[in-house]
């Protein structure tokens, strides 16, 4: 699918037509990740802020245990 860069106000964007929406199974008002790549490639992520506690507390323990040293460090 191709899309065109639209100037919008003092910015620019890509308008996404309801059928994208829908195929991406996005919404008005939903957050995405944005992220560019090497190359210049740029992917969107839904993101789903419908977590759990129990979903969290795995990742947070993971990444407190990973950056611990950092993490002591930034607390200094």
């Amino acid at each position: 699918m191709i899309k065109t860069i639209s100037k919008i106000g003092n910015s620019h964007g890509i308008i996404f037509d309801s059928a994208l929406l829908q195929l991406a199974r996005l919404q008005p008002g939903d957050a995405v990740n944005v992220e560019v790549h090497a190359g210049g490639t740029i992917t969107l992520t839904p993101m789903d802020a419908n977590f759990t506690v129990e979903e969290i507390m795995p990742l947070i323990a993971e990444t407190m245990e990973e950056y611990s040293v950092t993490m002591e460090n930034l607390a200094k």
